[in-house]
This record gives structure tokens, C-alpha cells and sequence, in this order.
């Protein structure tokens, strides 16, 4: 895989995620704000993506890519059909297409949450949602890193997910927590939490590799086992060949 900057340059067409990674990359060098798990950072880009669904009915451009939400919905149609009805957490939802996508594609509604931690991309999510006429999906605006997950539905533990989805690359970007630790480090124990014993997490990411992913979430302790992998399309620049983005699932023990 490249480098994002190598990304970034690339002439091809990017992604919302590239171009909004390397918008805050910027402000963390050039401005006040030293750490992107300061939801401020995101609120920027939600109330942006807020207002312009609210003049022009604009949902916002797709996190990685439209190509790449159709691939992950056929992982996920292959490995949980929607009459296995499974209870589907969106880690970091933004404009909650992947919800919607799901609930269009013969999902139960009422199964699916997208979680973020920036207020207006919740707001943002429940706009489009609502608009599309999936107004049961559940949004919540809370931070994976430093609270319990939500449960999937009354009277069950949160720690019983079937499926998570997600990404960390602005999460890698962050500083450390109160403890110390870094709060990368912290994610991959939150996700193995958080899914029930044979549940599966599919993490995409546009920085970082295959083999960084299944090294930061295939570590022993976690109890998570890696299970597939998504082929996305390639591309040669400056010399290097590499994908936009990774996509890896792992299955928890």
C-alpha cells in the first residue's frame, strides 16, 4: 500500500476520506489543535456536510468511496445474509451510509447503529437516514475509545455485537491518553470487547496496510483470529504500486 502522502498526490480520483485525512492533518500542524480525537475537528467538517444537506439535500460524499461501500456490502452479504438477522455496529458512521446501504440491501433497521463521537455527524446521519426512510436505524453519539458500547438492543450486554464496522486512521493520529497509552493502542482491546464470541469485525482503512492491520488486531491477548480480506482495486505511482485502502476482518474467538 502507499503512503498517504503518496495518496494524496496521486491524480486519480480520492476519496472523502483522503482528502478530509490530509484537511486535518493540516489543522493539527498549522493550528490550535494538536490531537484529531478532539471531536472540534470533526465537528467542522459535520456542521460543513449539516448545512449543506440542509440547503441542497447534499448527504455528503462517502467516506472511502462509493466503490468501496458497494465491496463491503458484499462481504457482508456473503458472510451475514440479512436473514441472519445480525445486530450491526458502525464505528465512526459520519454521514451513515454504510447504515443505510445495509437497511437498503434487506437488513433489519432496528439492528443497525451508527456510533460517532462528533455530534453534528450524528445529526448529519439521522438526517439522511430519515430522508431515505429509514428512520428506525439507531445513531448515538459517544466515544468508542473512552465508553462502553452501546448494547445492541434492550436487555442485552454490549459486549454482543454479530458484526462491527469501522476504521482508525484519525484515531492513529491522536496523542495518548490519560493513562499513558497511546489511544490506537487502545482501539483494537475496544473492538474484541465489544463483539459476542464468533462475531466479526471488517476494518477499512486508507492508512495502513494488510499487514499492519492483522498485526494491530491479530495480537494474541485480543482474541480476535483474522478471517478475510477485501481485493480492492490497485493503482502505480511514482514508482510504487499500492490501493487506496485496506480491508481486513477478523473473527472473534
Amino acid at each position: 500500500m502507499l503512503s498517504s502522502s503518496d495518496i494524496v498526490a496521486n491524480k486519480t480520483k480520492s476519496s472523502f476520506a483522503i482528502r478530509t485525512y490530509a484537511y486535518l492533518i493540516t489543522m493539527v500542524s498549522q493550528g490550535p489543535i494538536r490531537n484529531l480525537s478532539h471531536p472540534p475537528c470533526w465537528d467542522d467538517v459535520y456542521n460543513n456536510e449539516v448545512e449543506n444537506f440542509e440547503t441542497n439535500g447534499d448527504e455528503g460524499e462517502v467516506w472511502f468511496g462509493e466503490e468501496t461501500v458497494e465491496k463491503m456490502l458484499e462481504w457482508t452479504l456473503d458472510n451475514y445474509p440479512p436473514n441472519t438477522e445480525p445486530y450491526v455496529l458502525d464505528i465512526g458512521t459520519g454521514n451513515g451510509i454504510m447504515t443505510v446501504t445495509l437497511a437498503e440491501n434487506g437488513y433489519d433497521p432496528g439492528h443497525l447503529v451508527g456510533l460517532d463521537y462528533s455530534e453534528p455527524s450524528v445529526k448529519l446521519a439521522r438526517a439522511v437516514a430519515n430522508a431515505r426512510g429509514h428512520s428506525s436505524i439507531r445513531y448515538v453519539v459517544s466515544d468508542f475509545i473512552n465508553e462502553t458500547a452501546p448494547a445492541p438492543t434492550e436487555g442485552v450486554s454490549p459486549g454482543n455485537w454479530d458484526l462491527l464496522q469501522g476504521t482508525y486512521d484519525a484515531i492513529a493520529l491522536s496523542g495518548r491518553s490519560e493513562d499513558g497509552k497511546t489511544i490506537v493502542s487502545r482501539y483494537p482491546p475496544k473492538v474484541a470487547e465489544a463483539l459476542k464470541p464468533g462475531g466479526m469485525f471488517l476494518i477499512t482503512s486508507c492508512n495502513f496496510t494488510e499487514e499492519e492491520l492483522k498485526e494491530a488486531f491479530g495480537a494474541p491477548e485480543l482474541g480476535l483470529t483474522y478471517h478475510s480480506r477485501i481485493q480492492h482495486p490497485t493503482f502505480t505511482f511514482g514508482g510504487k504500486s499500492g490501493s487506496v485502502c485496506a480491508s481486513v476482518a477478523f473473527k472473534k474467538n
